[in-house]
């Protein structure tokens, strides 16, 4: 309890300090456009990593767990690690769907999560219809990821939406959130999707989804949890069918619900209108009442509560993980979901308890504070007249995608993430979940999402009117900011260039102390409020009890195990690596470095060296094992990556990547201050406001960066385009190279 109120006063301390800059303007003179014309596809590139992947995906069988089931490992049990973007192609014409593919190729990728909700949802349709269309387009793409060698992510249902009238559940169109755990009708209904998606034959590649290994991991559906807030409106039906399932739990587990009551002893154990235990029936608690915290006899039904609801969803999981596997035939890994809870710190141990029904755990992580975007419609949209606040997640560890607990024996994947429009720093994304990934051995992170099929050209929604002005999506991945990051880090990663850290904790739980709601000694918890300055980054931070700092999951990975017993464990030693006194975590590898006060970030290894954030302000000079950078940017990504798998100061051919921000043409804002929420107290925030959501072609800010490689074989310079493509040529002097302004990639080599 102490670092909960600890948390909450220096949020309410800290947030009306802060002042952010007045974005700068992009124009003609400080940047550059993004071209016009697309990417032709042809051979002639000189940046294209589609050689990476397999000719087929699948081509030696189905992906699978590794013998100490913590990784991936691909049919002939060659070691895999996956790129992954989450894509709208399903829903592209069959044409753009295989220049999609092979653009996410080129780039690096290879897996794709495709989530889809396979009903038919439209009014009047019976609860066991599908989306033919959705289906058709679903089979389409994955022979377009198959000839690419990219894998597919499934995820069938998404419960975000009302039930048609014509479905006949219990309480008419009623939010479809939680109903799939409790509904035997709803269930079936599943079933019949599942068995019409996975068992059709595939008229594109002569396969059922049940068969063809290109198709790696099947998830149940996408979050959603009776651990979450969502549980605290489900219909009344449903909230009754879920009580009586409660209630033969507690009787089975006392004999019969009265002697539950009895067991949980006197005083005060809730009032809820379903409570009959001398006839059968006790409600199950409401979430909110499971993310208190009181004594006696209230908190034993919360910890039976607590239980149920995990064993539940557990059971859900196996029963339908034996359906889509014994009577469906499907030979894919499962994963149950991907959600969080009403409360992480005393809940997410349940949640992903009810997971390790299957074998892979996964979590959505978005980076952005809830301050960064705020306005009418800003959960999908970016208006005129919306605020923000530009920020970096580089003065923000603890707000980083890959800060999971990895439980032992369960490979983990970030199914989603993004760096949230419409904020400037973006490009660092790539290199630090890159790194990160590597380090800590996180399985896989999702960028969502792709809805273009190349880079988007034209993000404005003629739909979406204000004023003379119209708005965007806020959640297209395909910005040149983020993708242009790819090439490098996907190769890196993909290639192990970074080593994997050797457990910094791993963290030995009972179940009892799950179910008893316990916070755990490390907590990965969904990022809330402002995640700077939080106590634990501080000096004069002390653990409460046995507390380890977060600052872990950027030394090493931590792990979990569960047992019926508990064993005593020792607090890691991270003093080597966490400097709260200057503000730096340096990985247990030390290879990487994470400035959070300087708000920079270092990678030097072997294979692939570089640095992430606010150069200028910070000397613009940085010097690494085998090369120096020199940058006049205010902000940029700037990665040295080996071409021929050698070190850098042997290699023949090295790639320099430098990404640095992109706005529409015209975009502009203007200083100013607003509230994070609708009450009178409710803090002020000092950030922006968008004047102009501008207009195409996006403007890239220059590159300003020179590097100098200590190697001396390399003789050229290929400078290329955005697309990877020869632009021209140039020597190298002394070892030094100073890039065009319009450059991303350039290719150094020996001239052999």
């Amino acid at each position: 309890m102490r670092r909960i109120a600890q948390t909450f006063l220096v949020i309410a301390i800290l947030f009306p300090l802060h002042v952010f800059a007045w974005e700068p303007v992009l124009d003609e003179s400080n940047s550059w456009p993004l071209p016009e014309q697309t990417d032709p596809l042809t051979d002639i590139a000189r940046l294209d990593l589609r050689d990476l992947n397999e000719a087929e995906s699948g081509q030696s069988g189905f992906v699978r767990l590794s013998p100490d089931k913590n990784d991936f490992v691909l049919g002939d049990g060659t070691p895999a690690r996956f790129w992954i973007v989450g894509t709208d192609a399903y829903r592209f014409p069959p044409e753009q769907m295989d220049r999609h593919a092979r653009w996410l190729a080129k780039l690096g990728v290879n897996m794709v999560r495709l989530h889809v909700t396979v009903c038919d949802r439209s009014p009047g349709s019976k609860i066991t219809n599908v989306d033919e269309e959705l289906i058709d387009g679903v089979f389409r793409f994955i022979q377009s990821a198959k000839k690419n060698g990219i894998y597919v992510l499934l995820s069938p249902f998404y419960a975000h939406f009302d039930a048609p009238a014509s479905w006949n559940l219990p309480g008419g169109e009623v939010d479809m959130e939680g109903l799939l755990f409790i509904d035997p009708t709803l269930q079936a209904a599943y079933k019949q999707w599942t068995r019409t998606l996975y068992t059709r034959v595939n008229p594109y590649t002569g396969l059922a989804i049940k068969d063809d290994p290109t198709v790696a991991i099947l998830q149940i559906h996408n979050e959603d949890s009776l651990l979450f807030w969502t549980m605290q409106r489900l219909p009344d039906h449903h909230r009754a069918m879920l009580s009586d399932h409660f209630s033969s739990f507690l009787a089975e587990r006392y004999g019969s619900t009265s002697a539950a009551w009895d067991a949980w002893g006197d005083g005060w154990k809730g009032n809820d209108p379903l409570d009959d235990p001398q006839n059968g029936q006790i409600a199950c608690l409401k979430i909110y009442d499971l993310t208190t915290d009181v004594d006696g006899a209230f908190a034993k039904r919360q910890r039976d509560t607590a239980e149920f609801l995990a064993r539940f969803q557990y059971d859900f999981y196996r029963k339908m993980g034996k359906y889509i596997r014994d009577e469906l035939g499907c030979q894919q890994l499962l994963n149950a979901t991907n959600w969080r809870t009403a409360n992480d710190e005393k809940l997410k141990a349940l949640e992903r308890f009810s997971y390790h029904a299957l074998e892979i755990d996964a979590e959505n992580e978005y980076v952005g504070s809830d301050f960064q975007h705020q306005g009418p419609n800003d959960g999908y949209r970016i208006d005129p007249g919306d605020y923000l606040v530009n920020e970096s997640v580089l003065s923000k560890p603890f707000e980083m995608c890959t800060n999971f607990r990895q439980h032992q024996g369960h490979p983990f994947i970030v199914t989603e993430t993004a760096w949230k429009n419409p904020n400037r720093y973006q490009s660092e994304g790539p290199f630090l979940v890159a790194a990160y990934q590597g380090l800590t051995g996180l399985d896989g992170v999702a960028w969502f999402s792709c809805q273009t099929p190349e880079y988007e050209r034209d993000p404005l929604k003629p739909f979406w009117r204000t004023g003379d002005q119209m708005s965007t999506h806020k959640w297209n991945h395909c910005y040149p900011a983020m993708m242009a990051g790819f090439p490098a880090n996907a190769l890196l990663y993909r290639r192990g260039d970074l080593k994997q850290a050797a457990p910094i904790l791993v963290d030995s739980r009972t179940f009892e102390e799950i179910f008893d709601r316990q916070i755990p000694r490390i907590t990965d918890n969904e990022a809330y409020g402002d995640q700077r300055n939080l106590p634990d980054l501080s000096p004069d931070w002390t653990p409460d009890g046995d507390e380890v700092n977060r600052a872990a999951f950027l030394i090493g990975p931590v792990q979990t195990t569960t047992s019926e017993e508990h064993s005593p464990q020792d607090r890691p030693d991270l003093s080597s690596f966490f400097d709260p006194q200057s503000g730096t975590i340096t990985s247990a590898t030390g290879e990487l470095k994470w400035d959070y006060r300087r708000e920079i970030c270092t990678m030097d290894a072997p294979k692939a060296q570089g640095v992430t954030g606010f150069l200028k302000r910070n000397g613009g000079t940085f010097e690494l094992s085998d090369v120096t950078i020199e940058s006049e940017n205010e902000y940029a990504t700037i990665n040295i990556v080996s071409l021929d798998d050698q070190p850098i100061q042997d290699s023949k051919k090295l790639l320099i990547q430098v990404v640095t921000v992109n706005r529409l043409t015209g975009y502009e804002t203007r200083p100013a201050t607003f509230r994070l929420g609708n009450k009178e107290d409710s803090p002020e925030i000092e950030g922006e406001q968008i004047v102009r959501i501008g207009h195409p072609p996006f403007r890239i800010a220059n590159t300003e960066v020179t590097v100098t490689i200590n190697n001396p074989k390399l003789r050229s310079v290929q400078v290329l385009d955005i697309a990877g493509y020869l632009v021209e040529t140039m020597d190298v002097s002394n070892g030094r190279v100073t890039l065009p302004k319009n450059t991303i990639y350039a290719i150094v080599t020996t001239n052999d």
